[in-house]
This record gives structure tokens, C-alpha cells and sequence, in this order.
């Protein structure tokens, strides 16, 4: 269960437009994929947690996808 950022914090990013959020977390967790699939093997996280951290930390922002 994902505790780290919250889904407050991520809404904040969106300006509260969960299905913006949902978009946006599964395309960036879709490019982690396909970009870093053997170095997330040895990782104990996974792509939607490392998106979701990239959009709080605003490395991704809604206007970029």
C-alpha cells in the first residue's frame, strides 16, 4: 500500500482533476517501464511509486504529457 506522497499532495499537482492524476501516473509509470524495466528489478519500488514521487516532486507536470 502506497502511504508516500499522498493523494492530497498529487491532486495538488492537477489542481484537484483526479482523472488528469490517473492519466498522468500511468503514462510516466508506463515510460519507467519501458525505459529502466532491469534496473526497477533489483529496486523494491515500483514505476506508479517512482511517478507519483516525480510528480510531487515536479519533475512531471500535467502540461508535459
Amino acid at each position: 500500500m502506497m502511504i508516500e506522497p499522498s493523494i492530497d499532495e498529487l491532486l495538488k499537482k492537477t489542481d484537484g482533476n483526479r482523472y488528469v492524476l490517473c492519466t498522468l501516473i500511468a503514462k510516466r509509470a508506463k515510460e519507467i517501464e519501458s525505459i529502466n524495466r532491469l534496473e526497477l528489478i533489483g529496486q523494491d519500488k515500483k514505476a506508479i511509486s517512482i511517478a507519483c514521487e516525480e510528480i510531487v516532486a515536479g519533475k512531471v507536470k500535467p502540461s508535459s504529457y
